[in-house]
Order: C-alpha cells, then sequence, then structure tokens
C-alpha cells in the first residue's frame, strides 16, 4: 500500500518544500521505490539558475534513503539521524531534470551496512529512462561515532 506526500512529512526531517518526494510505492527490508514530480516545480529549493540540474537527484535518492529507514525502524521509535556521508561512482545521463515531463521512480536498495553505516545503491528513472545513478555511504548518529572516538569525551 503506498505511503503518501503526508506520511513522508509526518517521518522525514524535510519539511514544506524541501521533501521532495510524493509517496513510496513499494519497499521490503533491502529496497524502497518512491515517485515524485518536484522536480517540475518552479519553486523547487534545489533550483539554481533558474534550472535543477541532474545532480540534484542525489537529493531525491538521499530522501528514499531516510523514509527507509523510517520504514524499518522499531514501531514507536524516532528513527535515528542519518547523514549522507559520501557518494561514489554517480553516473549522470542527462544534464537536468527540471524539463523530464515525466514523474521520477526513485530506488535505492541497502547494498550492506551495520548500526551505524549503511551503504545504498540508487536509481533514478523518469518511465523507463535512467537518469542517473550511484552509491551512497549514509552514516547514522554521527555525533555519537566521534563522542566515541579515543579522546573525546560526550558533550
Amino acid at each position: 500500500m503506498p505511503l503518501d506526500h503526508a506520511w513522508l512529512l509526518a517521518h522525514l526531517p524535510h519539511q514544506g518544500s524541501m521533501c521532495l518526494l510524493d509517496a513510496v510505492t513499494d519497499w521490503d527490508a533491502q529496497h524502497i521505490r518512491c515517485t515524485a514530480g518536484s522536480h517540475r516545480a518552479p519553486d523547487n529549493p534545489l533550483r539554481a539558475h533558474d534550472r535543477l540540474g541532474a545532480a540534484c537527484g542525489i537529493e531525491y535518492a538521499a530522501q528514499a534513503m531516510a523514509a527507509h529507514g523510517a520504514l524499518l525502524a522499531s514501531a514507536g521509535s524516532v528513527p535515528r539521524a542519518g547523514y549522507l556521508a559520501s557518494v561514489r561512482t554517480v553516473e549522470l545521463n542527462v544534464a537536468r531534470l527540471d524539463d523530464i515531463a515525466a514523474d521520477l521512480r526513485v530506488e535505492a536498495e541497502r547494498v550492506s551496512g551495520d548500526d551505524n553505516t549503511i551503504l545504498y545503491g540508487f536509481n533514478v528513472f523518469a518511465e523507463q529512462e535512467l537518469l542517473l545513478n550511484g552509491r551512497a555511504i549514509v552514516v547514522l548518529d554521527a555525533a555519537l561515532l566521534d563522542a566515541a572516538k579515543p579522546g573525546n569525551t560526550p558533550s
């Protein structure tokens, strides 16, 4: 059953127009698939110089990863804060997203990870056309990791 934009606003830190996704259409423990039409919006907060560059698709994928984390969180628990630590092997197959007429399909797959660091693969499509893809490392509770380093004391 799809989860709508209201569900995303309630479960992601991204609020207002910065919540770029419209819905979660499918998910399981390893995968998530979302849709978005905000790439066409003239007031998209990621637009610069009257365009939305293809690299902004990484943020769409990051929000899908955050939604996946929220879905996997234990019932009643607050999802842990996640930070996009790095992206690798990103391939941009288009120059921009704002001129794409179709809705975006944003897919992320949890490739590996532990309690604090997760590797995701991601793809962003318009219909059957692959617009961009890559891999991302998400670090959860980064402040706690820093405090755990030898010589650091928690504040």
